[in-house]
């Protein structure tokens, strides 16, 4: 008998992960959509401007939850039909992820040769959407 109730408890627990990760493609995806028009039309400085002035929502952040988002920001990236910079995905991810209560910070980077700029996300410190290399291989302009 206990056997059955954990099993379905488990099935629900699992149908309950796979919508709440459904879900949080979908904000992904429409997040995206709105950068990527933001970008277009109103350039980087128009991006820069919405990620800093985003607060973060005060509520009680789940640690578990930082990876789910960027789970689902590299899903919706996969699934978006233009290619996404990393500019863009990282806005994606800290705005979703101040959204989620926590403190989530886009770097944005540059590394003199060959020259090339790169941007990721840390919360406290700490790169969550990209390898933790990131932060020696490129020299930080700005954290928003």
């Amino acid at each position: 008998m206990a056997t059955a109730a954990n099993s379905k408890l488990d099935e629900v627990t699992r149908t309950r992960e796979a919508r709440v990760g459904r879900v949080d493609v979908v904000r992904a995806l429409a997040a995206m959509l709105l950068f990527d028009m933001v970008l277009t039309f109103g350039g980087f400085g128009k991006l820069y401007r919405a990620v800093k002035g985003l607060p973060v929502r005060p509520r009680p952040a789940k640690a578990e939850r930082i990876g789910a988002v960027c789970d689902a920001v590299d899903r919706a990236t996969a699934i978006y039909p233009k290619h996404a910079l990393c500019l863009q995905r990282s806005a994606v991810a800290a705005c979703l992820l101040r959204r989620e209560g926590h403190d989530a910070r886009m770097i944005i980077g540059c590394r003199k040769l060959p020259f090339m700029g790169h941007a990721w996300v840390e919360v406290a410190g700490k790169v969550v959407n990209d390898g933790s290399q990131v932060q020696h291989l490129y020299a930080e302009l700005d954290r928003c």
